[in-house]
């Protein structure tokens, strides 16, 4: 029981010291989905007003019973090396529990084997995309959830069929509301030390 104990409490310890991820690879799932998106390699697009039409699917040139295990299907709006670099918070990894290029969730729906015909949906672009390049991906999971399979509209190495799009991002925001804040304080500075100044004008005559 002691053993048992020891274990369990250095289990916890290390979910504390290191978060407690799955053990999904990128690198072991299977490319079996094909994955085609609207937007012209280096279109522009402007968040919050234009759409991408996404159409997904089993690639069907692959055995009959592939996709037996396919359970569910996210499809992700990810970004491209091109807006990773420099940047901590978009950087990939193998580990797909620590990636975090694909940040977007753009659909989340039950997978259907039964139907052979490619799906599409068209989306609008959310407001608070930053700006940045993109591609599409989309991940097949399993009963138990679990990622295993996936595919994309550019190639293996993240170079082709890229898109932009254009928008605020949420650090300049942050960065408008500040300057707002700090000139509204300005102004209400200013007019306090203009009264301030007046009524002790008043007081010494």
């Amino acid at each position: 029981m002691a053993g048992r104990g020891l274990l369990l409490a250095s289990l916890v310890l290390s979910c504390f010291l290191l978060p407690c991820y799955g053990t999904g690879l990128f690198s072991s799932l299977q490319r079996t989905l094909e994955v085609t998106a609207s937007p012209t390699s280096g279109q522009a697009l402007r968040a919050g007003v234009d759409k991408i039409t996404v159409t997904w699917g089993l690639n069907q040139t692959l055995p009959a019973g592939t996709d037996s295990t396919y359970k569910a299907i996210k499809v992700k709006l990810c970004y491209a090396p091109i807006s990773q670099v420099d940047r901590a918070w978009r950087k990939t990894e193998d580990h797909l529990n620590k990636d975090r290029t694909c940040q977007f969730k753009i659909v989340a729906r039950p997978y259907n084997s039964a139907n052979k015909t490619a799906q599409s949906l068209e989306w609008t672009v959310e407001p608070d995309v930053p700006t940045a390049t993109y591609f599409i991906r989309a991940y097949a999971f399993n009963a138990e959830e679990k990622e295993v399979a996936y595919g994309q509209t550019t190639d293996a190495h993240k170079t082709t069929n890229l898109f932009q799009i254009e928008a605020i991002s949420g650090r300049h925001t942050t960065m408008d509301i500040c300057s707002i804040c700090f000139s509204a304080f300005s102004v209400v500075s200013l007019f306090g030390f203009f009264y301030n100044e007046k009524r002790k004008a008043k007081g010494s005559r």
